[in-house]
């Protein structure tokens, strides 16, 4: 497990990330990163087996209304090479256990509706609770 914290470390998650976030190019991915780790807290974690990236999680710190204080988890995505071998278990473990040590109750994420896999992961091996829909409108 690393956290990943310069443009270069960054650089070297995007093949994974783009098999999630297929709609960016590197230099969207790299600046919307660099933005979202200085103004928002952001964080980016990779599990690695070596030094091959084998999946990513980003996520970070928030207070709603509707939450208090959370945890959101932005991505988690395990390379297409390496999937169902307990990766995004330890990723979320891991998030989990970042919420606890730094008083946040609660961890949360959204998923898109053709995810049915990621659904049950979440559902059944994770014990996430479905309770909402997530909009989006653009303008």
């Amino acid at each position: 497990m690393k956290e990943l914290t310069t443009e270069e470390e960054w650089k070297s998650a995007f093949p994974v990330m783009k098999q999630l976030r297929t709609q960016l190019d590197l230099d969207t991915y790299l600046a919307l990163v660099s933005e979202s780790v200085q103004k928002e807290g952001y964080r980016m974690i990779a599990l690695c087996n070596q030094k091959e990236i084998v999946a990513l999680c980003g996520y970070m710190p928030m207070i709603t209304l509707y939450n208090g204080k959370f945890i959101w988890v932005c991505e988690l995505i395990t390379d297409s090479r390496h999937r169902s071998k307990g990766h995004g278990k330890i990723l979320l473990d891991y998030v989990q256990q970042w919420a606890i040590d730094n008083d946040y109750p609660i961890v949360s994420l959204s998923s898109g509706l053709q995810r049915i896999d990621a659904h049950r992961f979440y559902e059944e091996k994770m014990e996430y609770e479905k309770v909402s829909y997530v909009y989006l409108k653009k303008i």
